[in-house]
């Protein structure tokens, strides 16, 4: 029953995304399994300057099947957890096995993804107290290094569009938190925004959107979802109802699951194949 409110009370103002390619519901079994014989994606590790931490800071690309510096690619930016880095998404959730899969069967656009670490501070390993309050305002300051230092970095480096349209973010908990906090507050910068599972980091919903006519009109997708079983489920809902209450277009996707992999997994296999639909734009 809880899958099937999937989309009851938003998918009216997703009719365009819903006529352009089948609203999926849970993963199928399979999904995140490795396939022979079929084309893969490249993982690539690259440093990039960040004027905001003052160092140079590691992220990770996956580049798509068929990747050509010919073509224009639209750009996920991925984000982790508290706990992780940027190999976090990679060594739980090996997101290019899902994204190889999703190509072969022709489910997804083309789309570099971008993930970094979204820990902003010089030593930004997930070690130690990862609630330390320095290492936690870190998440924050990551909105400048996003902003200011990576997304110029990847236009000037890929082959990309650099329209608001072509550009997505996502992530997991306090990477979901991230996402819907620098999403929503960056509407001239994102046009699909999704919060797995997101943490506590996450702002209060009047802080989130309190311009919701403006919401309604720029964004394409604002993707929310979270384990039926997961302990943060209430941030997931208090951002749902207000939303609700300011008919602010949006899916909230409540699965069988608690705060783990298995749920964002399937996240990751939804979320990106509702996004750059159309081509991503206007």
């Amino acid at each position: 029953m809880k899958q099937i409110f999937l989309l009851i009370s938003t998918l009216f103002a997703f009719n365009l995304i819903a006529n352009s390619r089948n609203i999926v519901k849970h993963a199928p079994k399979g999904f995140d399994t490795l396939r022979i014989g079929i084309s893969q994606g490249k993982i690539d590790t690259v440093f990039y300057s960040s004027k905001t931490v003052g160092t140079n800071r590691k992220t990770i690309i996956y580049t798509p099947p068929g990747y050509s510096k010919d073509k224009k690619y639209p750009v996920l930016y991925l984000l982790h957890g508290i706990g992780g880095d940027e190999t976090e998404w990679l060594k739980g959730g090996q997101p290019q096995v899902i994204f190889d899969n999703l190509y072969a069967e022709k489910k997804i656009e083309p789309m570099i993804v971008v993930m970094p670490n979204g820990r902003a501070m010089k030593d930004d390993r997930a070690v130690g107290d990862i609630f330390d309050s320095v290492k936690v305002q870190a998440f924050a300051t990551f909105e400048s290094d996003l902003l200011n230092d990576l997304i110029p970095f990847i236009e000037k480096t890929y082959p990309v569009y650099t329209n608001r349209e072509n550009r997505a973010i996502a992530g997991l908990s306090m990477g979901g938190g991230q996402s819907l906090n620098f999403g929503l507050g960056n509407l001239a910068k994102f046009a699909w925004v999704g919060g797995f599972s997101s943490a506590p980091n996450t702002k209060e919903p009047e802080l989130l959107v309190p311009d919701p006519t403006t919401a309604r009109k720029k964004l394409k997708l604002l993707w929310i979802s979270c384990g039926d079983t997961d302990d943060l489920i209430t941030i997931s809902q208090r951002t749902h109802d207000y939303l609700n209450t300011n008919n602010v277009p949006h899916i909230y996707y409540i699965e069988p699951g608690a705060h783990d992999f298995k749920v964002w997994k399937n996240d990751l296999y939804m979320f990106t194949q509702l996004i750059f639909v159309n081509g991503g734009r206007p």
